[in-house]
C-alpha cells in the first residue's frame, strides 16, 4: 500500500507548491513522476520548475524533451511512469487507477476551487477503501501543517 498525503493549497498554485516537495523527494534518491490533467498543465508546471529559486535545480522532462529514462522527474498528463519513479505527484487530484504501486504519492489540490475539493474527497474516500496510509497537511503562512 502507498503512503498517500493530500496537500490543500490554500497560499499558493501547484507550480509554486511543488520545488520544495520535489527537492526534498531527489534528496531521497527517489524519482518522481507528476501526472497532470493535460497538456497545458505539463507546460505550466515545466515553466515553473525551470523557474524555481528553491532548489535552484530540478531536472525534469516531459515527451516534448524526451529522454524519458533518465529524468528524475517525469511530468506527464497519461498514465506513463518511464522512468520508473517511486514517487507519484498528482496536480488538482486527477484521479490515478493503481495507487498501490508508488510507494508514496502526494495529492496537490487548490482549497479555492470546489470542483477540485470534491475530487479530492472522493479521492481519499477510494484511498482509505484500498486501505492506503493517509495524511492530510494544509499550507499555512509558513509551510504545512499536518492534521490528525
Amino acid at each position: 500500500m502507498a503512503e498517500i498525503g493530500f496537500y490543500h493549497l490554500t497560499r499558493s498554485a501547484p507550480g509554486e507548491a511543488l520545488p520544495p516537495l520535489l527537492g526534498r523527494t531527489l534528496e531521497s534518491g527517489e524519482r518522481a513522476v507528476i501526472r497532470c490533467r493535460d497538456l497545458a498543465t505539463v507546460k505550466q508546471l515545466d515553466d515553473a520548475l525551470w523557474k524555481a529559486k528553491s532548489p535552484l535545480w530540478l531536472p525534469h522532462g516531459s515527451r516534448s524533451q524526451g529522454h524519458a529514462a533518465r529524468q528524475p522527474i517525469w511530468l506527464t498528463e497519461s498514465d506513463d511512469v518511464p522512468n520508473e519513479a517511486r514517487f507519484l505527484f498528482l496536480t488538482d487530484a486527477a484521479p490515478d487507477h493503481d495507487l498501490a504501486r508508488f510507494a508514496r504519492v502526494f495529492v496537490l489540490f487548490d482549497g479555492q476551487d470546489e470542483a477540485a475539493l470534491t475530487r479530492a474527497r472522493a479521492l481519499w474516500s477510494r484511498a482509505r477503501e484500498e486501505g492506503h496510509e493517509l495524511a492530510y497537511w494544509q499550507q499555512q503562512a509558513q509551510g504545512w501543517r499536518r492534521a490528525k
